[in-house]
């Protein structure tokens, strides 16, 4: 079974009169900006949600998540449910509301891609104006980028989600 995208507005609509949204973005992503009132239930975490009577809404970052996993999405739903076109990218174009916390860490797969950027970088200039065995910084990067995008698997990820500012912080 597929799911039918909705507009922004359309969400909107549905959420003003008892749907529920759900979040399907990491809670790294959801704790920095989120949609006033979205449960946050990441992909890799989702189970059955509860049979309903109204319906359930899903979003995530651009609206490619949701699109890709329509169908897990849907038998998780077990009843009438949406996937907002665009994501929160989307949420925000048309001005709705969001809630950002910027005093939250940059999402992991961010700061994966800052270190390994700068790494690559450092190793490529490293080799042109000091020593040219610094190539193999950019090299070990490298493969093991490829590494993560082959085996679902990265080794700087679970390294930054366990350093101290990406620990949960606690509100008030």
């Amino acid at each position: 079974m597929s799911l039918t995208t909705i507009s922004p507005m359309e969400a909107k609509r549905l959420l003003d009169h008892g749907a529920t949204l759900i979040d399907i973005r990491g809670a790294d992503e959801h704790a920095r900006e989120r949609i006033p009132g979205a449960r946050n239930m990441p992909l890799d975490r989702l189970s059955a949600i509860e049979s309903r009577s109204q319906p359930i809404v899903f979003h995530c970052k651009s609206g490619n998540r949701t699109a890709v996993n329509a169908e897990k999405l849907a038998d998780a739903a077990a009843c009438e449910a949406y996937i907002v076109d665009g994501g929160i990218e989307s949420w925000k174009r048309v001005g709705l509301p969001v809630v950002a916390d910027r005093r939250q860490p940059l999402e992991v797969q961010r700061q994966v891609q800052l270190a390994a950027g700068g790494l690559v970088l450092t190793g490529v200039l490293a080799s042109l104006f000091v020593e040219p065995r610094f190539i193999a910084l950019s090299g070990f990067v490298g493969a093991g980028l490829m590494f993560a995008g082959a085996t679902g698997w990265c080794g700087m990820a679970k390294l930054f989600a366990i350093m101290p500012w990406n620990r949960p912080r606690l509100t008030v």
